[in-house]
């Protein structure tokens, strides 16, 4: 598979921008990490010093494994209305698909456009044969999410440290993913 170059590369949907994180993200990601509502089913609301970490991981992650989450914009007004894309840290259940996005942007279909776009890519370019979301139970929105995404609930699994969270692992096979695709 060709590197990725990580400076030019996005995805664009109908509605969203989607391409690797950049340093002036960084205080977006500050901002999203605040916010107790998005956060809830997050780990919590997280101070810059360990957004940064995760930032700083999510661009590292484009350069060691050739993939990782994207920031997302909204194409019509170029605002950063969130972070999603494809993960696998060290220690992780799977190859997952995983979603944050603005409060002020909830109940667009953001998550489920980005989240679709994101699996084509690690369904398509990096050749996952499984993708998974992991979800803490009751975690409604995300759960609509994944179920529109085609995901079935699979099992539980209890996230590596630090998170040590037990979430439930919704997903699906890049076969059903094929099949589904075209009704997102």
């Amino acid at each position: 598979m060709p590197r990725i170059d990580v400076a030019t590369f996005e995805i664009t949907t109908d509605r969203l921008l989607l391409r690797p994180p950049r340093e002036e993200d960084f205080h977006a990601w500050v901002t999203l990490a605040a916010d107790p509502a998005v956060m809830a089913t997050l780990g919590g609301v997280q101070p810059a010093p360990l957004v940064w970490r995760t930032f700083v991981g999510a661009i590292g992650g484009w350069h060691v494994q050739g993939f990782g989450l994207f920031s997302v914009f909204e194409r019509a007004t170029g605002e950063w209305v969130g972070r999603l894309g494809a993960i696998h840290p060290y220690g992780w259940p799977g190859t997952e698909v995983g979603w944050a996005v603005v409060h002020s942007r909830w109940g667009r279909g953001y998550a489920t456009e980005g989240a679709a776009a994101a699996i084509d890519f690690a369904v398509d370019r990096l050749g996952w044969h499984e993708v998974i979301h992991c979800i803490e139970d009751g975690n409604t929105a995300s759960e609509r999410v994944a179920r529109k995404l085609g995901a079935a609930r699979l099992r539980t699994a209890v996230l590596p440290p630090p998170q040590e969270v037990e979430v439930v692992i919704w997903g699906q096979s890049a076969a059903d993913w094929r099949r589904r695709r075209r009704e997102v």
